[in-house]
């Protein structure tokens, strides 16, 4: 008995998840990052710092933005911020 022929289409690109992660597109369609230094030794850092590491910045680099799309083809304009991850007791 002949096996069946699986239709040809075009492959399904694999995200990679930890850009996706990092990375979102907001509704203009910019790229924005979060910024790092958030997940330890917060309790060293003044209220202000803690604050301003809350941001987003927009991916100034016409490189890095090409490079992201490559990585992360179907990144949604959904969410604007990722879950805020908040790790631990803070003073």
């Amino acid at each position: 008995m002949p096996r069946k022929k699986k239709a040809r289409g075009k492959i399904k690109l694999k995200t990679h998840k930890a850009t996706s992660k990092r990375f979102r597109l907001t509704s203009t369609g910019k790229l924005v990052r979060t910024k790092g230094s958030k997940s330890h030794l917060r309790r060293h850092k003044s209220k202000r710092t803690k604050r301003l590491l809350a941001e987003m910045l927009p991916v100034e680099g016409a490189g890095i933005r090409k490079r992201v799309h490559r990585l992360a083809p179907y990144l949604s304009k959904s969410s604007a911020k990722p879950i805020a991850r908040s790790g631990g007791a803070t003073k």
